[in-house]
């Protein structure tokens, strides 16, 4: 027998006593870690000075790794549910943290196309597949609350670029005690990138091992006691009556429809935090150039954005299951068309309802991220969901190419950066309501999934009261599993102290930056 053996699916069914507040902070785990993907620009300018070469050869890193997040999520959603939540991540980790060491290799010997490789391609899969793995197994684990669950697990996503800000920072001044991350300008040194890689490589490894050593996928017929499938949440009356595989899904209306709605919802989304900064200093720009926004201020609007980002994850997704799923995407879409229209209006009147209707914005953005899993396994159940979730990530790859080209192009066409006022957005801001307005009609049309697309009822088993034991038949946790205390215990203290901290940490350091916006 394979020592990797403890790593497949059947050998990691938790007791029946294991305590499934444990699942959340593996999740959890994984996402803060692969969240880093959105704290790139931190040492974007260091690699530009050490490669010497511009702005567009870094970014492509970026681009690389967002690409290779969509295709690894399409093509191995359906080995991750296969192989299960414990290998799934622990190939996630490999390949994250390989990513990063391999990355730090080409930047120590100069080798732009290793850093590509390594970052890119290893990291961008380690991103897909890491992203997808817990979802699946949340919901498993809180059919009553899986808005709720998946909420938890996708506000570390947006987590993770917040820890990852000032982290990097701080490692590369002690690396190169030249650099000051607050002085314009000044870049650390390619050592002291090569030296943050290597760290958060190894770092994020440790992190994400914990939640390899935390997951557990539920055993057959367990379910939380008193809950009733059929009348226990508002998404009730869109649920199938048995799962749907990828490969139905696909063939699906519902699928596409929910394709549009995550790609409207997110591209309007990105068309705020693509242009986070300058955007509210051109709102508050007058004729002769000068801008009532400062630069420091400006970056306090990035800080809280941030923020509504990473609240907006879990407040709204654990919203979805007291109103249900259809009815919280026609809030975001519908709300979310309302209020660019006023910020394209009358958002320039003041910094404080700017701030707000760019706030809100963006908490329907990290929300409609947050729910859209919940969303997927009301339609088609758990059968195959985290498959299916990898698949509907192609929305997003469409969506971080679409969004910054429709602002770009109409800037492009106003003038220089710098010099932009608030007519200049009116246009971009226009476009977004539209699209999000074809986002709402679509998630109207969703319906429940027909049966003749459902797996026969022997596919995924049905779920049976477990009061204390397993059910006949039900098969008993391998004794070869790593322990883990039943009841959770210490592991239940440390893991959950573990991403408190690193959450904490993240909101006082971001609300920090935040107050500049109406201090500075």
């Amino acid at each position: 027998m394979s020592a990797l053996s403890v790593l497949d699916r059947e050998r990691s069914v938790a007791s029946w006593t294991y305590n499934r507040w444990l699942i959340p902070p593996a999740a959890l785990a994984v996402h803060l870690s692969i969240g880093q993907a959105y704290a790139t620009s931190v040492y974007k300018n260091s690699l530009v000075e050490h490669f010497d070469t511009g702005q567009t050869q870094i970014g492509i890193i970026f681009s690389i790794a967002i690409v290779m997040l969509g295709l690894s999520a399409a093509v191995g959603g359906t080995w991750v549910e296969r192989a299960g939540p414990r290998k799934a991540m622990l190939v996630s980790a490999l390949f994250w943290s390989g990513g990063f060491l391999v990355g730090a290799l080409g930047i120590a010997l100069g080798w732009l196309w290793l850093l590509y490789a390594g970052y890119g391609v290893l990291g961008g899969i380690g991103l897909g597949i890491g992203y997808i793995s817990p979802v699946s197994t949340l919901m498993k684990w809180f059919p009553d609350r899986p808005g709720l669950a998946t909420g938890m697990a996708i506000m570390g996503f947006g987590g993770g670029a917040l820890v990852a800000t000032p982290v990097s920072n701080q490692l590369m001044a002690f690396y190169d005690p030249s650099y000051d991350a607050s002085a314009a300008g000044s870049v650390a040194s390619g050592g002291a990138v090569v030296g943050l890689f290597a760290t958060l490589g190894l770092a994020y490894l440790v992190l994400m091992t914990m939640g390899v050593l935390l997951i557990r996928v539920p055993p057959e017929g367990w379910r939380p006691a008193g809950y009733d499938p059929g009348t226990a949440h508002a998404g009730a009356r869109m649920m199938t009556a048995r799962g749907v595989s990828a490969a139905n899904a696909v063939r699906t209306p519902q699928f596409w429809l929910l394709w549009v709605v995550l790609f409207t919802n997110v591209t309007a989304g990105i068309g705020i935090l693509e242009h986070a900064s300058p955007l509210i200093q051109d709102f508050f720009r007058d004729g002769g150039g000068a801008s009532a926004v400062t630069a420091a201020a400006a970056g306090g609007f990035v800080g809280m954005l941030s923020l509504f980002n990473m609240g907006g994850r879990f407040v709204w997704s654990s919203t979805s299951d007291l109103v249900g799923r259809k009815p919280i995407y026609m809030f975001y879409l519908g709300a979310g068309a309302v209020l660019y229209l006023l910020m394209a209006t009358v958002g320039g009147t003041s910094t404080v309802v700017f701030a707000a209707t760019a706030g809100i914005i963006i908490s329907f953005y990290g929300g409609g991220f947050a729910t859209v899993p919940a969303y997927l396994r009301d339609l088609f159940g758990t059968y195959q969901v985290g498959a299916i979730h990898g698949r509907l990530l192609t929305a997003w790859s469409a969506a971080g190419i679409a969004g910054p080209l429709i602002i770009n192009a109409f800037l492009d066409a106003q003038g220089e950066p710098g010099t932009l006022t608030q007519s200049a957005y009116q246009a971009p801001l226009l476009t977004m309501v539209g699209l999000l307005v074809v986002g709402f009609a679509a998630n109207l049309l969703i319906r429940p999934v027909a049966e003749r697309f459902q797996e026969p009822a022997a596919a995924e088993p049905a779920a049976r009261p477990a009061p204390g034991g397993p059910a006949e038949g039900a098969r008993a946790p391998d004794a070869a599993a790593p322990s883990v205390p039943r009841g959770g215990g210490a592991w239940l203290v440390v893991s959950w102290a573990v991403v408190a901290v690193l959450l904490g940490y993240a909101v006082v350091r971001v609300t920090a930056t935040a107050a500049q916006l109406f201090t500075g």
